[in-house]
């Protein structure tokens, strides 16, 4: 049997059922040539006629170079014949590559939502296909709760498949569409219907409700399965579909099959991770497997000091075959051989004792709240200042924030910040005042009207997310009185985000102390001058 895996990508589709996520027709085209250059085989775009943003994607779709792109449907309702279906015609006249139809595999779906003769469900099955072959030369069977109704009744599920590939069906795919099926038994079901339909015409649709979407789909291939449907990041309804972030280097790495052009395009991996996570505008899973920021940080110094001989001892494979890269991480567990790897990744020397005085500086700082675990901004700053390398570009003498709550002119409550910063910067005082959308906006907007002369670089960057940890209180802390720990993500004009970090009993002294590292960073990486 050929080992080669066709990938389709279901994300402007299944992944667009997600709760809380309304993908635009830039963001479908965004993502679709995101797909594209990662060069899967297929890319569902959506239903045609089920919603505007569909229509208006499929009516001018983006030019793809390797994926074909498919049209997403039903098979024909009951008493209609497939020619005259309302549903089928705008998948049929769509301007996409192929047309892939879903139907009922499982009689009890037959017997309680359809409410139809199994003869029946069969032929809407055989004849849908059919016409799909002939208007869009190819065509996809969506066996619906496949394994679901292949455990209840064997003979009708088999009858369904067999009728799509009878049919004309270029792919019957398996769906574990309530997501309860484990590996073992996809792996026999899977096996159990190649006997009867080839398997490089069968693929596999799982969905995570066990947390066993990707096994489950490396399990389909290894009893046959040549097509495997998935989602960025395993973007999907209840808990999510197949995560074909997941899925393609484990086929291409840890099974050698060929994947086609993904499997030679891997590196692109973690950056259409990223784009859908932007696009979605949320933060990524710093713990995916591969992709995920974490997926090859080391903490632990004992951990560290072995990935510094040989990177082998602690990571299953090289980070850049996906797009990724080890990260270093800096902490009160953090050993000597940490602090070394960091300063390689950063570029900065430093020989005894002055390493001694960083490291014991990185365990204080962490007594008092800091943490450098994802705030690598801060500390190559922290490891500069020890080498005198970063000079004050202003001082903050004082600052004052006051946060009103009242009823506007037409009756509405509104809660508005006012900051008010006193910075030296060249050799002057100055004073500003600022309003905004809570305190650390308002400082923010201030800070920035009192430097921005001095320093025009700072125009260039922007705050992307800002996060609040209380720390575990003391035995005689009331709670409220905890050390706040309050990191802030930035970015440039060129898309470059770094993180830095504040700590203080007080929230809003903890977001001053990060925002100045935000702007200091900035500065020394823009090569200013202190003033």
């Amino acid at each position: 049997m050929s080992e080669r895996i066709y990938l389709f990508d279901t994300t402007l589709r299944d992944g667009a059922q997600t709760q809380g996520v309304d993908f635009s027709v830039a963001d479908k085209e965004a993502i679709a040539r995101g797909l594209d250059a990662l060069g899967v085989d297929y890319i569902e775009g959506g239903w045609p006629g089920a919603n505007p943003s569909d229509d208006a994607f499929f009516q001018a779709p983006p030019a793809l170079q390797t994926a074909k792109l498919v049209a997403f449907g039903m098979t024909r309702r009951p008493g209609r014949s497939a020619e005259n279906d309302p549903g089928l015609a705008p998948i049929l006249s769509s301007k996409a590559d192929a047309a892939c139809l879903v139907g009922k595999s499982w009689d009890f779906h037959v017997d309680v939502a359809l409410e139809i003769d199994h003869a029946e469900n069969v032929a809407m099955i055989r004849d849908s296909i059919a016409l799909a072959k002939a208007r869009k030369g190819e065509a996809m069977f969506d066996a619906e709760h496949f394994f679901d109704g292949w455990k209840a009744n064997r003979a009708f599920a088999l009858a369904c498949i067999t009728a799509a590939y009878e049919a004309g069906a270029r792919w019957i795919v398996l769906c574990d569409t309530n997501g309860g099926t484990l590996p073992d038994e996809v792996a026999r079901i899977v096996a159990e219907a190649a006997e009867h339909v080839p398997g490089d015409h069968l693929g596999i649709h799982a969905h995570n409700d066990t947390g066993n979407a990707v096994a489950n789909s490396l399990a389909a291939v290894r009893a046959g399965a040549r097509q495997v449907q998935g989602t960025i990041n395993g973007l999907g309804e209840r808990c999510g579909n197949a995560d074909l972030m997941a899925v393609i280097p484990s086929l291409a790495l840890k099974m050698g099959m060929d994947c086609g052009a993904a499997g030679e395009r891997l590196e692109e991996l973690t950056d259409v991770s990223r784009l859908l996570d932007e696009r979605l505008n949320r933060p990524s899973d710093r713990h995916r497997p591969y992709v995920g920021e974490a997926a090859f940080a080391h903490k632990g110094g004992l951990h560290v000091s072995a990935v510094a001989k040989d990177p082998r001892t602690y990571e299953h494979i090289e980070p850049h075959l996906v797009g990724n890269r080890r990260r270093i991480v800096v902490s009160d567990q953090a050993g000597r051989s940490n602090v070394v790897a960091m300063l390689n990744e950063i570029g900065v020397e430093m020989e005894e004792p002055a390493l001694r005085r960083l490291l014991d500086e990185v365990k204080a700082q962490a007594l008092a709240g800091f943490a450098y675990d994802g705030a690598e901004a801060s500390f190559e700053l922290l490891a500069r200042r020890t080498r005198g390398e970063v000079p004050e570009y202003f001082d903050l003498i004082r600052f004052r924030v006051i946060d009103e709550r009242r009823r506007n002119a037409i009756g509405d409550l509104v809660t508005e910040s006012e900051a008010t910063v006193m910075v030296e910067v060249a050799g002057e005082q100055s004073m500003r005042v600022a309003n905004g959308n809570g305190p650390v906006n308002a400082l923010d907007t201030a800070l920035r009207a009192a430097l921005m002369s001095v320093y025009p670089d700072l125009a260039q960057m922007h705050l992307v997310d800002y996060k609040v940890r209380i720390m575990p209180p003391s035995a005689d802390s009331t709670g409220t009185d905890a050390v706040t720990r309050v990191t802030i993500e930035s970015q440039d004009q060129d898309g470059v985000r770094w993180t830095t970090v504040g700590a203080s009993a007080n929230i809003i002294d903890a977001s001053v102390m990060a925002l100045y590292d935000a702007y200091a960073y900035k500065l020394f990486r823009a090569g200013a001058r202190g003033a």
